[in-house]
């Protein structure tokens, strides 16, 4: 048995973990742009990453050290992605770690914006030899890995034990363009004082997040630095499998949805739930088909319960179906049933009410086996276009 509680706070309440966020002058207007994550005893390591074939000079230089590494450091820079730089970007990393006056081991560099890009080494420099590694200021950290971001995300538990141990979990992440299910486009840094086998952190990172970070769509882009990085310092001395597997799904699962929430000009999140498939692969393609036509995110926009539009992309996913089958709800709505059209002009206003909501299900069942999958995704409005139209400026 085991309890599990939402904590507010930042990753820096977790005994070991140091962390702050400063303007080094990558982004205009005295905006933070570098921080940092410190441990004052080594960590183990743990990470996924996306699967674009350019992952980024940080990705690689990551991949470089040997099998089980510890690390006690992590730097973060946003404004540059130092992505598609070839050797130049690993070696401008290497440059300045050991440009740093302070003592690391394996220092860790995480980057997030324009690809394409050097990075302006003296700047991240002269920025990083101002830190001080006994700062506690989670708040500063979480905006200083922000781009296109609204607003900041982290999240917080602690998990309480049968025995009377306990440890945390907490995670501060970044997130809203280029987001898709292939891990998604983001920065996650999960920070834990629980004492979990080296073994177990890859295969509950790797197993959570399935249904957490390769779950989300904004706009079916995919980029070249996506990150989730597991630290953990053992100092609680306490760990539970199950329990840790629990929690680390629920801080995940937390950062997913914000970032969902924070897509891009976005007004609504909605989960895309396939049941009744031919099995759970098959779910897993249509839903995510769902939460990526541009089709649905834009009459989910409108508020425009076009369950034509869902009926379509189920079908343009080749997935097995049919028509005198498939049963398509807004919640607890249903507009199509096995064949019969159910969208009169009272379940349209039915229907239309609930697309009014920030939050709501698209549910889809296929009605031909027991296979299922939620998807997470956004509408796709103007500010979307605004933004990525001016990425660069």
């Amino acid at each position: 048995m085991f309890t599990i509680l939402p904590i507010k706070g930042f990753i820096d309440q977790i005994d070991g973990f140091y962390c702050d966020g400063i303007h080094a002058g990558l982004k205009a207007n005295e905006n933070l742009d570098l921080g940092f994550i410190y441990s004052d005893t080594l960590c183990d390591v743990e990470a996924v990453f996306t699967l674009n074939k350019f992952q980024a000079a940080p990705l690689k230089h990551y991949s470089m050290y040997e099998k089980d590494f510890k690390t006690n450091f992590v730097l973060i820079n946003s404004k540059n992605a130092n992505a598609m730089t070839g050797q130049k970007g690993i070696d401008d990393i290497n440059t300045i770690f050991s440009s740093l006056d302070f003592n690391l081991t394996n220092p860790i560099m995480s980057s997030t914006g324009v690809i394409g890009n050097p990075l302006p080494k003296q700047k991240i420099i002269d920025g990083a030899n101002s830190f001080d590694l006994s700062s506690k200021n989670g708040e500063n950290l979480s905006l200083s890995i922000m781009t296109t971001d609204a607003y900041a995300k982290t999240s917080m538990y602690e998990v309480k034990l049968e025995d009377g141990s306990s440890f945390k979990i907490a995670s501060v992440a970044k997130g809203a363009g280029m987001i898709n299910p292939n891990l998604a486009t983001m920065l996650c840094f999960i920070c834990t004082d629980a004492n979990i086998p080296k073994e177990d952190m890859k295969e509950l990172l790797e197993l959570n997040s399935y249904s957490t970070f390769n779950a989300i769509s904004v706009d079916g882009d995919t980029s070249t630095n996506d990150t989730v990085l597991l630290l953990s310092n053992k100092k609680s001395k306490a760990y539970d499998k199950e329990a840790f597997k629990e929690a680390l799904r629920l801080v995940m699962h937390d950062m997913a949805m914000l970032m969902v929430a924070d897509g891009e000009g976005a007004k609504k999140a909605v989960a895309f739930e396939v049941i009744g498939a031919a099995s759970n692969e098959e779910a897993e393609i249509a839903s995510k088909a769902l939460s990526n036509s541009l089709l649905v995110k834009t009459a989910l926009y409108g508020e425009d319960p076009n369950f034509g539009r869902i009926a379509s992309t189920i079908g343009a996913s080749r997935i097995t179906c049919s028509e005198d089958k498939l049963v398509i709800s807004y919640n607890d709505v249903v507009v199509f049933n096995k064949g019969e059209i159910l969208f009169d002009e009272v379940q349209e206003a039915k229907a239309s009410k609930v697309l009014e909501n920030n939050k709501y299900k698209v549910i889809c069942d296929i009605g031909v086996g027991e296979g299922k999958f939620i998807s997470y995704g956004c509408d796709l409005g103007y500010e979307y276009v605004k933004i990525n139209a001016d990425y660069r400026t």
